[in-house]
């Protein structure tokens, strides 16, 4: 596709929801439409992205016309160009059901119809820019916009609960934002330097270089809620508005993953230890049975659903102790990466039935859900499907991702990590089954009447679908992923399918 090739598709990723944005704060009477038409267009060319990088391959865009190390870069291989293709799919998903859900029968929906278009199109603009960052300086500035955007949104629900959340979600950002600045700056004295290819190109050694992938790795940490430090993420996921709480646990604390991948994989890899990469799956194993548990015991629905997200981002912290410094590790790593891409999908749509529920129900207590599938079987299916994939059941993405991983533990001699791998996933079918037992209780006489839009209810299904078709698609995302990938070797596909 040499027209396709040509194509300067870089900078609209970013252009296109920054001018929606501002379009949608002028135009606020008009606000969903201005903001929906922007998603869509938005989504289309960060789809063809990824089209793009899987048939010509690297892509590098000086913006301005000046390169580095002065100018402002942004680049996409394999890997960003599936972190944009995943925000297109949620972002355009949730942008649909947002329309509905914020519409007129929403008691605040002239106040959160206001500003929830240009505060989410702005959160859409940071996380592109930061998946495309080619220089750390950069990504720290994107990584700011997106935790205040995120932090906005959280407090658009304007309840106690948003607020306190939000105001907890704000400092704990701020405190990662500092973190990780004071790495860059001690990079920064050491290689004269920014960009991410000029700093791995750079004669980085000692003390100094480790204090400062220390530094970096521990904000970085603190704002992808790895446990212990998951202490802000369920109170600000669980009380925001359904949207909201579907891009903050899909796409939010992904970019904060994204750049320790960048730092660990990309520009430090040397700096790793066999102590330090432990250290980091142990944290994961943790955070999956910590999350677990909690999701198992948690009284309210979306504050369930928030604890599972703990839980499922401990596994893509298994890549460190499995993919890094192996010389076949590309099989963790796609492992990883799946699980990253059908967690993505699966929880957005975890998130969109809970708040259906809630909007139907009028409360999300797990222990008051009785009938829900009676009253909305839609909804339900949606929220089984997504938790199909969570459990890792084939043929999802899930399964496909944690096959990956299991395969690489076993490989690699770490059965600790394959235990980890098998224990999540009985959790995972706990939780989950917990939930449904409770929709599938039968209630006597006529079903509750639960009526919602629509479009909450078949947007929720078309994540969970996306979820599972990933599995399917396996071997065409590990294609594309290969695309500049920092490890190589096998993959053991026949068996992940």
């Amino acid at each position: 596709m040499p027209l396709l090739a040509e194509l300067p598709l870089l900078p609209w990723t970013v252009t296109l929801p920054l001018g929606g944005a501002a379009l949608s704060f002028v135009l606020r009477a008009r606000a969903p439409a201005v903001g929906l038409a922007a998603g869509v267009a938005t989504a289309a060319v960060g789809l063809l992205l990824a089209l793009q990088v899987a048939t010509a391959g690297l892509q590098r865009h000086a913006v301005g016309g000046w390169g580095a190390p002065l100018g402002i870069d942004l680049a996409a291989d394999g890997l960003s160009a599936l972190m944009v293709a995943m925000t297109s799919v949620v972002g355009l998903w949730v942008s649909l059901y947002a329309g509905a859900y914020f519409g007129a029968g929403n008691q605040d929906g002239e106040h959160q119809r206001a500003y929830f278009w240009p505060l989410w199109l702005l959160l859409w603009t940071a996380l592109n820019a930061l998946f495309l960052a080619a220089d750390s300086f950069n990504a720290y500035v994107t990584l700011e916009l997106l935790g205040l955007s995120a932090v906005a949104l959280v407090a658009l629900a304007a309840t106690p609960a948003a607020l306190g959340g939000a105001m907890r979600y704000l400092l704990v950002g701020l405190l990662g934002s500092l973190l990780y600045l004071l790495g860059v700056g001690l990079l920064y004295a050491l290689a004269g330097t920014v960009d991410f290819r000029l700093l791995a190109a750079a004669p980085l050694a000692g003390p100094a270089t480790a204090v400062a992938l220390g530094v970096i790795t521990a904000g970085l940490v603190l704002k992808t809620a790895l446990f212990p430090f998951h202490f802000w993420l369920p109170p600000a996921h669980a009380s925001a508005p359904a949207p909201v709480s579907a891009v903050l646990s899909a796409l939010v604390v992904k970019a904060s993953f994204y750049l320790l991948l960048r730092f660990w994989f990309w520009v430090l890899p040397e700096a790793a230890t066999p102590v330090t990469l432990n250290l980091l799956g142990l944290l994961g194993a943790l955070a999956v049975l910590w999350g677990g548990l909690r999701a198992l015991t948690a009284e309210r629905l979306k504050l369930l659903v928030a604890y599972s997200t703990v839980a499922q981002l401990g596994y893509l912290f298994l890549v460190f102790p499995l993919a890094l410094g192996e010389a076949d590790g590309f099989t963790a790593w796609g492992g990883m990466t799946l699980l990253l891409l059908a967690h993505a999908t699966a929880k957005a749509g975890m998130f969109l039935s809970a708040g259906a529920i809630l909007k139907g129900a009028a409360h999300d207590g797990v222990s008051g859900i009785d009938g829900a599938a009676q009253a909305m079987p839609v909804t339900t299916f949606a929220f089984a499907l997504a938790g199909v994939s969570l459990i890792g059941l084939p043929p999802t993405g899930g399964f496909a991702g944690k096959w990956l991983l299991l395969n690489a533990a076993l490989a690699t001699g770490q059965w600790g990590w394959a235990a980890v791998l098998l224990a999540g996933s009985l959790l995972a079918a706990a939780y989950t089954v917990r939930v449904l037992t409770h929709a599938f209780t039968r209630l006597p006489g006529e079903p509750p009447a639960c009526v919602v839009p629509g479009r909450l209810e078949w947007t929720a299904v078309a994540l969970a679908v996306t979820a599972l078709a990933l599995g399917l698609a396996a071997g065409e995302v590990l294609e594309l992923l290969r695309v500049g990938a920092p490890v190589v070797g096998p993959v053991l596909l026949e068996q992940a399918r």
